[in-house]
C-alpha cells in the first residue's frame, strides 16, 4: 500500500503547475526566455542550472505577469510606539508640521512612487505626527 501512495504522490508532482525548484541547490526556478532558440526555460538564480519547459504542455508554457499600477496616494501606517525604537536614527533638528516645542524626531527610509526614489519619513517624538521629506 505504501508503494501505491508513493506512486500517487509522484503523479501529483508531475501534474503540479506551481513553483519549480532547482535539482542542484533547491532554490526556486524562475521563468527565463532563451531568445536564440525561442524556448521557455526555468533557470536558477543561484547556480547555472536551467531546464526547458515542456513544449507540448500549455500549462508549463504559461507565464503569468501581474502588473500593478498604483493611482492613489501613498499611505503609511506609523504606530506611535515607533518613537521608542532604539534602532532608529534620531535628529534634534526636525521641523514638525504640527509646530511642537520640541524638535526631536526619529526617521526611516520609505520607497516612493515614480522617479522620486527613496523618501525619509520623520516622526515627532512629542506629538507623534509624521511627515515625508
Amino acid at each position: 500500500r505504501v508503494h501505491g501512495e508513493f506512486e500517487s504522490i509522484l503523479a501529483m508532482e508531475r501534474n503540479f503547475e506551481g513553483m519549480r525548484f532547482c535539482r542542484e541547490c533547491n532554490n526556486m526556478l524562475y521563468p527565463k526566455e532563451d531568445k536564440q532558440n525561442r524556448v521557455l526555460l526555468y533557470a536558477c538564480r543561484n547556480c547555472d542550472h536551467s531546464e526547458e519547459a515542456a513544449r507540448n504542455d500549455p500549462t508549463e508554457n504559461c507565464v503569468y505577469r501581474n502588473d500593478i499600477s498604483g493611482v492613489g496616494a501613498e499611505r503609511y501606517i506609523v504606530r506611535p510606539e515607533i518613537v521608542t525604537d532604539p534602532t532608529l536614527p534620531r535628529t534634534k533638528n526636525a521641523n514638525c508640521p504640527n509646530e511642537c516645542d520640541k524638535k526631536e524626531a526619529v526617521f526611516f527610509q520609505a520607497p516612493s512612487k515614480g522617479d522620486e526614489g527613496m523618501k525619509l519619513v520623520f516622526v515627532c517624538t512629542t506629538c507623534k505626527t509624521y511627515w515625508k521629506e
